[in-house]
């Protein structure tokens, strides 16, 4: 995979409110797609929303709306359009066709934004199964871009300094690719057999929550972390010593809605350490209006994991964005959630869950972190006392 160097490309984002929908939730996504498109590389200049019971077979949106969005295409000469769900390669072609530029669906693009972000060669492997998993039945679409040579969001990727029309080539590579996963994924698995004595402990969330953060203010260490989707992709272990109690910490990818599941299918050898950990911190962005569901969607790919039932503390992050003025006691306008103070927080279900300890922190102004050290230490100690009954006296309980 080639990283091209470009300018920052002009984009339209499309979605659409399906009925029975709430419009917050459809304008939450189309929020999501935003932040998306940002963090490939690409200003979202216009966003376009049609109430429709299901897409529309051939334009994915109605044929009003795709006129709409073509005429606002032409004027302000948008270079690419992008839309909330996997379009099949015949939208592809038919919206490209009346757009008159690039169109890509939401899988196309969290591809692109991996693709970015992959580091390692293991990152890199795994992302590019899912690329060519992703082109193979969209070959006659896809190759006529690559013949541009050029970059692009969505074009960044295997195929950009050779053209690979033949089916059988592009089922070749998946099919080497997937060998080399297989080599990595033994030696991965052999590391992780040799810490297995260690308590394993993995942070879980959404993406861009400040797992990284939280991971360098237990770890004392310096993990890339940034204001931007999937910033991390590597899965990245540390060992932590807390009074005199030491485990391994490891940092993962975050999850997100509609996760393409070619690259579920390419990082399970980095979700591993999901699997065979014994602890989850899973971490939410208590400012985000819909954590509740962000919580949903982590737990579904942690049912997938099988991995749900496993030990969890909630860590409920970024309480720094909360904007608590004290109500005068005759104020009887409702409560909003962004006004809640932290005595407030803590007497919700968040902190009232008997399945799960919590703490509500700040990564950003570093609140409360003593409290998830504390809480951290327990929870630990708790697994390392029954894994190893003879060392009990070794660990302080105060």
């Amino acid at each position: 995979m080639i990283e091209t160097g470009r300018v920052e490309e002009k984009a339209v984002i499309a979605a659409i409110n399906y009925r029975g929908q709430d419009e917050s939730e459809a304008e939450e996504y189309l929020e999501e797609l935003a932040f998306l498109t940002k963090s490939a590389g690409a200003s979202p200049v216009k966003r376009f929303i049609q109430k429709l019971d299901k897409p529309d077979p051939r334009t994915f949106v109605g044929r009003g709306k795709i006129e709409e969005i073509a005429d606002f295409v032409r004027e302000s000469r948008i270079d690419v359009a992008i839309f909330d769900d996997e379009l099949t390669p015949s939208q592809l072609r038919n919206i490209e066709n009346i757009l008159g530029c690039r169109a890509l669906d939401r899988t196309n693009l969290i591809l692109d934004i991996f693709a970015g972000r992959a580091r390692t060669s293991h990152a890199r492997t795994q992302v590019e199964l899912a690329q060519y998993q992703y082109l193979l039945p969209r070959l006659t679409r896809m190759w006529t871009h690559l013949e541009r040579q050029r970059g692009g969001i969505g074009l960044r990727g295997p195929g950009e300094t050779e053209i690979e029309t033949d089916r059988r080539i592009i089922r070749d590579k998946i099919a080497s690719l997937k060998d080399q996963l297989k080599r990595i994924d033994v030696q991965m698995a052999t590391r992780r057999k040799n810490r297995a004595r260690m308590v394993r402990v993995a942070l879980v969330g959404y993406t861009n929550v400040g797992k990284s953060t939280i991971m360098n203010l237990v770890s004392k260490s310096e993990i890339f972390a940034e204001d931007k989707l999937f910033a991390t992709l590597d899965t990245t272990v540390r060992k932590v010593v807390i009074g005199n109690l030491p485990f391994l910490l490891s940092d993962t990818v975050g999850f997100i809605r509609k996760l393409p599941h070619h690259l579920v299918e390419s990082f399970k050898s980095t979700l591993d350490e999901v699997r065979e950990s014994d602890l989850l911190l899973h971490v939410i962005d208590v400012s985000h209006p819909r954590f509740e569901e962000q919580i949903t969607i982590v737990n579904q790919t942690l049912r997938e994991l099988d991995s749900l039932d496993k030990p969890s503390v909630y860590i409920f992050n970024k309480i720094d964005l909360f904007s608590w003025v004290p109500r005068d006691e005759f104020d009887l306008t409702p409560h909003e959630r962004n006004n809640y103070s932290m005595a407030d927080l803590k007497k919700t279900w968040m902190a009232a869950d008997r399945e799960h300890s919590s703490v509500f922190l700040s990564a950003k102004t570093r609140e409360n972190i003593e409290d998830l050290r504390k809480i951290l230490y327990e929870e630990v100690r708790k697994i390392h006392v029954t894994r190893y009954p003879y060392n009990n006296f070794l660990f302080r309980t105060d």
